[in-house]
């Protein structure tokens, strides 16, 4: 546990992977004695989750070789890789299209935070409808090649600080398609993210640039702080917090640093200034897993992914509510909506991050493959997701998650 008494020294821990998996497993720990309030542990599941995530992955990548868990993903949806056919078109070098990538990846993954049961994306080239995730994901690549977050009009495919500022919610709301009819949960919140992410850029010069900030100079950051080739996961992760840190909204604050993804719950323990907080940033661990492959198709080796966390969403936790390994203690659980801050989304979560470190660790084993095999991004990707995915469309109808979440737009 931390044992920093200052409040910055607390907030800067906060801000660690160390951080996320004590306080998680300070949570984890209480619901193994069953002392929780919303949930109860049967670890007896464990052995029948990973079967069941085995088998997503054989159906999936039935020769194991599984890509990361990222963005990069939700663009080839319907069989068609987006990415792949624009990249063909870029008459640029290496370092200027991973600029591009950084780009898109950042302005996508921070307007993928849960759309919501009704939303539909009607993808114009193709004309096939897509949802969730996957319609955000070409949603948010239709808006960044038509260059609605560039200021420069002979400049389409790059995100930078004057377009996102001047950004306008109906413009947006035109963008992803929304309307009465087509609802998206946290439209506003996606804007005031964005406009706050323009605001970032800005203050932040040594990462995004000087003169005209963009979002892709943060891939020229991270190149300098890679040595001999080589950069430590975590080293993107802190950039990420640190650059994107001030766009969240302001939640709790320790220190004068704006803690983002991070909540209280009473059972996670710790001293000092940071007890009682937990913290799972998982949009920025998302967004971490996402600049892998641009970092390393331009040359620096990503190493440490076990470092990182599972992500604290709804598909992970999802599959360890719909496969009995987390058991709701009353019926309120899953009969209500409930706010990001809530005892019961915050304990989930925490349970979601230690439980898929355990799972992991048993889908390794009954394969015979350790971490550097299959580090934990690919059995999220292979993997967990797909398979709380899979289990919640054979429960429910739509296939939304077994507990009801309140989308602010800047959470999930």
């Amino acid at each position: 546990m931390n044992a920093t008494t200052t409040e910055e020294g607390a907030a800067k821990w906060l801000m660690t992977p160390e951080a996320i998996r004590a306080r998680s497993e300070a949570i984890t720990e209480v619901g193994l004695r069953g002392g929780l309030s919303n949930f109860a542990l049967d670890l007896e599941r464990l052995e029948s989750t990973a079967d069941f995530v085995i088998a997503s992955i054989r159906q999936n990548y039935p020769t194991f070789e599984i890509p990361y868990h990222s963005r990069w993903r939700h663009f080839s949806v319907g069989g068609r890789d987006r990415w792949a056919h624009l990249a063909a078109e870029l008459c640029v070098d290496r370092e200027e299209r991973a600029r591009v990538q950084f780009d898109l990846a950042v302005v996508s993954v921070l307007l993928d935070a849960g759309a919501g049961d009704d939303w539909r994306y009607r993808e114009p080239a193709s004309g096939e409808v897509y949802c969730r995730s996957e319609g955000l994901a070409v949603a948010s690549f239709d808006m960044f090649v038509a260059g609605l977050f560039s200021a420069h009009a002979d400049q389409p495919l790059r995100v930078d600080a004057a377009a996102l500022c001047a950004l306008t919610d109906r413009a947006l709301a035109a963008g992803l398609q929304v309307s009465a009819k087509n609802p998206l949960a946290g439209l506003d919140g996606r804007g005031d993210l964005l406009r706050r992410l323009g605001k970032a850029l800005a203050q932040r010069p040594g990462l995004f640039g000087r003169g005209a900030p963009r979002v892709g100079h943060l891939f020229d950051y991270l190149k300098r702080q890679a040595e001999g080739g080589r950069l430590p996961a975590r080293a993107i992760l802190a950039a990420v917090l640190e650059g994107l840190g001030p766009i969240w909204p302001g939640r709790i604050t320790l220190g004068g640093l704006n803690l983002g993804d991070t909540w209280r719950h009473p059972a996670a323990g710790g001293e000092g200034p940071s007890r009682g907080l937990v913290p799972f940033h998982k949009l920025s661990q998302w967004l971490t897993y996402s600049l892998i492959e641009p970092l390393e198709e331009a040359g620096v080796r990503v190493e440490g992914l076990e470092s990182l966390t599972a992500l604290a969403e709804y598909r992970n936790g999802g599959l360890l509510v719909d496969m009995g390994l987390l058991v709701p203690k009353n019926p309120v659980v899953t009969a209500s909506a409930h706010e990001p801050g809530s005892e019961v989304i915050v304990e989930w979560r925490a349970l979601t991050v230690t439980l898929i470190d355990r799972l992991a660790e048993r889908v390794r084993g009954k394969l015979d493959l350790d971490a550097t095999a299959l580090p934990l991004p690919k059995i999220l990707q292979g993997g967990t997701w797909a398979a709380g995915r899979r289990i919640a469309r054979q429960l429910r109808a739509g296939g939304g998650p077994p507990i009801r979440l309140i989308s602010d737009g800047a959470v999930f």
